[in-house]
């Protein structure tokens, strides 16, 4: 069986916040780099985006679509503003199609809800249950997924305007939804926690605003390249096509602690509690995070996994390595030298991060670029959390902190 990794949720340049230098040939080309097999277009629901889809990519026939030797396949995101017991609530869902027919009538729905052309990621007055309705109606094919489920802010868990329970947000609709996205801010062993979560597939993917991102967080398919191939197995859960899942580690992800950006206050949750919530510097109510949440809703202690959890491995991206190694900025000439001499000698970035044998590495870097790639592999860096909006920043060459746990670590398959 072909094994390739897939990341569903990015997005196009006509998204906000988003590099306009994004199109299709662009993303083709950062997949061959990153090493991603099947990449989701983002953004469908937007029309001009939808027609450089169409003038771009090839049909393969098989629910995926090819540009410069990249699968694609039809995805979006959107997000859902609706009252519920006086509360409002804003979820943001990922939608997965299996053709540009489904799309184009899928659109059509949609836009007696919101104005499609102002977002790549357009704002939908209608519930979160309608949503599913509506999609599902048009094509049972498609798949929902709540996106980034943990983020205090346009998601189903989050603090600020989410629910305790899936059910709370799509009801009737419930039974549809087979996977949810743990975000940046949250990797699998955190939704573990949760018993309600059990049947659910958890799916990574990055989110990304630029063609340079994606992949960050992804998920290793062990099946054919083909559309039902691939929701089949996320729908079922399987465990022998859906193989794990790459993840940020999520302290890094900028949601991850409790913290108040404009103070430069930073949390963790004991700490939240002990001072009610509130910003020492300001009075004001801090952003509630990630790792709050989870223990909020949690019936199980860390460390607990299902008998059927699919498993995982956390990365860090290559240039954040080099750049530490090398003591330069990320987006500096040096750390794009030393990333495309390892892209050239080595293959891809996922190659390097996760298989690459050490003597090739060695042929390939510097000594400590090379340092910074293993002691990633095996742990032994540490992050300060993400707050408020903020990321988390990585320190891979402190002696004096020990190795994280490895014991969900995975092999790239």
């Amino acid at each position: 069986m072909p094994k390739f990794i897939a990341d569903f949720h990015i997005h196009s340049r006509y998204s906000r916040a988003c590099s306009k230098s994004l199109t299709i040939q662009e993303l083709a080309k950062w997949a061959k780099i990153k090493g991603i097999g099947v990449l989701g277009t983002g953004d469908f629901t937007h029309p001009l985006w939808l027609q450089d889809i169409k003038d771009a990519a090839r049909d393969t026939g098989h629910g995926l679509f090819e540009c410069q030797g990249t699968q694609f396949i039809l995805t979006a995101e959107v997000n859902t503003l609706f009252y519920k017991h006086g509360k409002a609530h804003q979820i943001h869902h990922v939608l997965l199609a299996p053709s540009l027919e489904a799309v184009e009538r899928i659109n059509r729905e949609l836009e007696a809800f919101g104005d499609l052309s102002l977002d790549g990621r357009p704002m939908l007055r209608m519930e979160a249950w309608r949503l599913v309705e509506i999609v599902l109606g048009v094509e049972p094919r498609c798949l929902v997924v709540p996106a980034h489920v943990w983020t205090p802010w346009f998601a189903l868990f989050g603090s600020t305007s989410g629910f305790d329970a899936i059910e709370e947000c799509f009801e009737q609709q419930t039974g549809n939804i087979f996977a949810l996205e743990t975000g940046l801010s949250s990797d699998p062993a955190m939704n573990w926690r949760l018993s309600a979560l059990d049947r659910y597939t958890l799916l990574s993917n990055s989110d990304s605003h630029s063609a340079r991102r994606i992949g960050r967080e992804a998920n290793l398919f062990e099946c054919e390249q083909d559309y039902e191939t691939i929701v089949g197995a996320i729908k079922t859960k399987d465990r022998a096509k859906l193989r794990g899942t790459l993840e940020f580690f999520p302290e890094e992800g900028k949601y991850h602690y409790d913290g108040h950006r404009a103070c430069g206050v930073r949390w963790s949750p004991e700490d939240t509690k002990r001072h009610g919530l509130r910003c020492t510097g300001c009075g004001k109510k801090v952003t509630v995070g990630v790792m709050h949440r989870v223990d909020a809703l949690a019936d199980r202690a860390e460390g607990f996994a299902p008998p059927n959890a699919i498993p995982f491995t956390r990365v860090v991206p290559l240039d954040e390595i080099i750049a530490e190694a090398l003591s330069v900025g990320v987006g500096t000439q040096a750390v794009e030298r030393d990333y495309q001499q390892l892209i050239y000698k080595c293959g891809t970035e996922l190659d390097v991060l996760l298989t690459v044998p050490e003597e090739t590495l060695r042929k390939a870097a510097t000594e400590r670029v090379v340092e910074g790639i293993l002691r990633m592999r095996q742990g032994r860096l540490v992050v300060e959390p993400g707050y408020d909006g903020v990321y988390g920043t990585v320190r891979l060459f402190d002696e004096e902190q020990p190795a994280q746990p490895e014991e969900q670590q995975l092999t790239l398959f």
